[in-house]
């Protein structure tokens, strides 16, 4: 079985075991999911309705996380607003104990200030980590896990920063790439020297942990 920690499309494969991405607006037709509130989509006269449906979904079984939502430094909505979204769905993770799945560009201090502030108690899960290996460890160190995906195919500095990350503290993605998670294993089973077989157990390891499921 291969773990999928992050896509926006089902594919349809009984080995692969996938949390797709489902907004609040968008329906349930997948096994298992995630539901947030993107950065990119937030819609202020929404918002209400938006988190309602979130925490309705956040107590159904299949729903193993919130998210994808986070924060994001280069787009036009103001980060104040982009801070107040976030902190309240953290809020709900915490109160439904889900873990959470982030999307994060170039806010990775206010991210660690708002999770030492509001303490969610759950896991969290940097996805499509593409930042250098000084960047890893302080999400590390701040317990973070990392997801690895789209960038881990396309920038080989990459491989040397996954080589780096402890065993327990990171997942494999493909978000919306073209290319299947088994892709993905293979690039990141050459990045830490280990075989496929190992790779898959350990993955498998870590989402039964973080997620109490698979």
């Amino acid at each position: 079985m291969l773990y999928n920690l992050h896509t926006h499309s089902s594919s349809g494969n009984s080995n692969v075991f996938e949390v797709v991405n489902r907004y609040p607006y968008e329906v349930i037709d997948v096994p298992y999911f995630s539901t947030g509130i993107h950065p990119w989509h937030i819609d202020t006269d929404k918002l209400e309705e938006h988190l309602s449906i979130i925490e309705e979904r956040l107590q159904l079984p299949n729903c193993l996380a919130l998210g994808e939502c986070g924060l994001d430094k280069r787009i036009e909505i103001p980060l104040d607003i982009q801070i107040s979204v976030f902190e309240k769905q953290l809020l709900l993770a915490k109160k439904h104990q889900k873990p959470v799945i982030l999307h994060l560009v170039a806010a990775f201090q206010e991210l660690i200030e708002i999770k030492n502030r509001i303490q969610p108690d759950v896991p969290m899960v940097v996805h499509g980590f593409s930042k250098n290996a000084q960047v890893a460890k302080q999400l590390l160190d701040n317990g973070f896990y990392l997801s690895f995906g789209k960038y881990l195919l396309r920038n080989p500095e990459l491989s040397e920063v996954l080589a780096t990350v402890p065993q327990d503290r990171f997942f494999l993605e493909t978000d919306t790439i073209e290319e299947g998670i088994a892709e993905v294993y293979k690039k990141a089973a050459l990045a830490r020297k280990i075989d496929i077989e190992d790779l898959k157990n350990t993955i498998s390891t870590n989402f039964k942990t973080v997620f109490n499921n698979g």
